[in-house]
């Protein structure tokens, strides 16, 4: 299964589109998940169209799009835990490995977001994904995305930035 992940899209108030290189990443993958900061309904409408299956959560700018502030998906026999990661820089990685134990264990992975700094890392036994901003919203200096293939309880990532 091969599955987009991404975050800070930040569409319309600081960018106005997805590049077109990770739109068809989008559009082919069997699942997005999207960690948030979607700015507006209209494009949380266009992800939903253009995703075949899509998890995904609201952004500390996102209150009024009726998202959850964490959603839990199991693909390919991986768990992740999706939350956007609300809150200092600095505490960003604990944030996010206590969410991913509030809501499975520490063989999930969490995906967040909020930082816009494209990471992989193992904080605390617990794999973190920061797929950085999709668009390269500011304070990113790039478009940023990942990818992954999941499968009989593997994952394999990879990294992309414009």
């Amino acid at each position: 299964m091969d599955v987009a992940l991404i975050s800070d899209s930040h569409i319309p108030s600081r960018e106005h589109e997805i590049p077109p290189s990770f739109r068809e990443r989008i559009e082919v993958a069997d699942h997005v998940i999207h960690a948030g900061d979607f700015d507006s309904k209209g494009a949380l409408a266009e992800m939903r169209h253009m995703a075949t299956a899509l998890t995904a959560v609201s952004g500390n700018i996102d209150p009024e799009i009726g998202l959850p502030a964490r959603a839990t998906v199991e693909l390919g026999g991986v768990a992740f835990v999706v939350t956007h990661g609300t809150g200092s820089k600095r505490g960003w990685a604990d944030r996010v490995a206590r969410a991913v134990r509030e809501e499975a264990d520490s063989s999930a992975v969490g995906v967040a977001g909020h930082t816009h700094e494209l990471t992989d890392t193992v904080y605390d036994d617990v794999r973190l994904l920061n797929p950085g901003s999709v668009t390269g919203a500011s304070p990113a200096d790039r478009p940023t995305m990942m990818t992954a293939t999941v499968g009989d309880e593997e994952l394999d990532v990879t990294q992309h930035e414009l």
